[in-house]
């Protein structure tokens, strides 16, 4: 009870603070925070399992979020660990193979080793809220993983912290995942080493045979492409002579050559951010062994090599836990073998994969050669733009048309420091690029400046007019 009026009054509390101005470092407390965005989309997870809850938080500023799978019963857990940079908290705990039940909750996040306070947060609410204890045998387990969500995808560094954790747990709730670029998988990527950087997200998969039930949770963020069951690519923004059936067969034969800028006629260049990962989650209510879980961890982590190629790589962080809540339980000829559990949930976990993959991507639009904007128009997007303390665009008006500059620590995307950029008009209020592999385009409204409208916008500030 005490949990659900603390969920009450924060999510009140969050609700009336105004929309962010500039991200910085030191106002990330004041970010409205998104709880369970995407539970009532089109692409949502519907399942009948009341021992799981699920529960979301997003700082739409980053934007960048986690996703709590917490369980209505302490529950045993393995862990199998496979990318050469993973990142969690109490992992090798559960390497330890005890018998008895003591998880109570699975933290996804995004934000690097900062979000890595999002587990430990989780943790304590359920002692804040009086739902564990002191006692040695009532003390709360929380374990988790992170994804790398900075860098080239968002101008700032808001990342998922306490606040926004324990918002998530309190609103945990059961039979419902969101699909796609909600939770952890907020600002996911995919298909780095091509330099395809399309976007992904968060997914699952769920069946149930006889008593047993068997769910699978992924955040993809991998360095290697998705690839469907037909070997297709599924995202990718391809190089100017790449085919339109991209294969991962394509890319995979062709490397060293197809990871490098140029292969194969494409002269842009695709800027290669090599920070990944793609942590996952195998759950069932069939009682399992500490063995039987470890050998279900490996078994579906290993079978996401066919949906992520290649998969597990020095670049990545990849990290598999498998939990049994304990509901059903096993004996000689009862229930379904684990090694079945084991190839049911290894082909539920591609079918969660591909959810993970956004129906959009950020696109650019046409510019339009006859558009005559008036010049009192175009004096007034002029003027210094910040998105953070680490991103600043700067839009002049030179000879009659608009020209950007990025002015701050980083580049804005497609503008380089050092590098301006002439803005095409699209719209009276909309500007692209000459067209590259990447889409960017700019919005300007009143003071702001947004880029890429869309899901996955950063909004500049006006912090000075030219």
């Amino acid at each position: 009870m005490l949990g659900a009026v603390l969920a009450t009054a924060l999510l009140t509390a969050c609700a009336a603070l105004p929309q962010g101005a500039v991200a910085e470092p030191d106002g990330q407390a004041e970010l409205p925070a998104l709880i369970n965005d995407g539970f009532d989309s089109d692409t949502a997870l519907s399942f009948d399992w009341p021992m799981l809850e699920i529960g979301t938080g997003q700082y739409e500023d980053g934007p960048t979020g986690l996703t709590v799978l917490k369980f209505g019963k302490k529950v045993n857990a393995a862990v199998d660990s496979r990318g050469g940079g993973p990142g969690t908290v109490n992992a090798k705990y559960l390497e330890l193979g005890y018998n008895q039940p003591e998880l109570d909750a699975i933290v996804l996040s995004g934000g690097s080793w900062y979000g890595l306070e999002a587990v430990t947060a989780a943790n304590t609410a359920l002692l804040d809220d009086r739902y564990r204890g002191g006692r040695w045998d009532n003390v709360g387990l929380v374990v988790g993983s992170i994804i790398y969500d900075f860098g080239g995808r968002r101008l700032n560094e808001i990342y998922p912290d306490k606040r926004l954790a324990q918002l998530a747990l309190r609103a945990a709730r059961p039979g419902i995942f969101p699909n796609g670029a909600y939770g952890a998988g907020r600002s996911a990527m995919n298909g780095g080493i091509f330099g395809c950087h399309a976007r992904s997200g968060q997914g699952s998969a769920f069946r149930q045979i006889g008593e047993v039930k068997i769910a699978v949770f992924t955040v993809v963020n991998a360095l290697g492409a998705v690839t469907d069951r037909d070997g297709n690519v599924v995202a990718c923004h391809k190089g100017s002579n790449w085919p339109d059936d991209l294969k991962a067969s394509d890319l995979m034969r062709a490397a060293p050559a197809s990871l490098q800028p140029g292969w194969n006629g494409d002269d842009s260049g695709h800027d290669a951010e090599r920070k990944n990962t793609t942590i996952s989650v195998v759950v069932t209510n069939r009682s399992m062994s500490p063995a039987e879980l470890q050998r279900l961890a490996v078994q579906v982590h290993t079978s996401m090599a066919r949906g992520i190629q290649p998969f597990a790589s020095e670049f990545d962080g990849d990290v598999l836990y498998a939990v049994s809540t304990n509901e059903v339980e096993t004996g000689p000829g009862q229930t379904l073998p684990s090694m079945e559990i084991g190839v049911t949930a290894s082909e539920l976990m591609w079918d969660a994969i591909l959810a993970a993959m956004p129906a959009e991507q950020v696109t650019q639009p046409e510019p339009d050669p006859d558009l005559n904007i008036p010049q009192s128009t175009l004096n007034s997007y002029a003027g210094t733009y910040r998105f953070s303390h680490l991103a600043e665009l700067t839009v002049r008006v030179e000879d009659g048309a608009l020209v950007a500059s990025a002015t701050g620590e980083r580049d804005v995307f497609q503008v380089s420091k050092g590098s301006p950029r002439a803005l095409l008009a699209a719209t009276p209020d909309t500007f692209t690029v000459e067209r590259g592999r990447y889409p960017f385009s700019l919005q300007f409204k009143d003071d702001t400046v947004v880029v890429n409208p869309g899901r996955w916008q950063q909004t500049g500030y006006r912090v000075e007019t030219d």
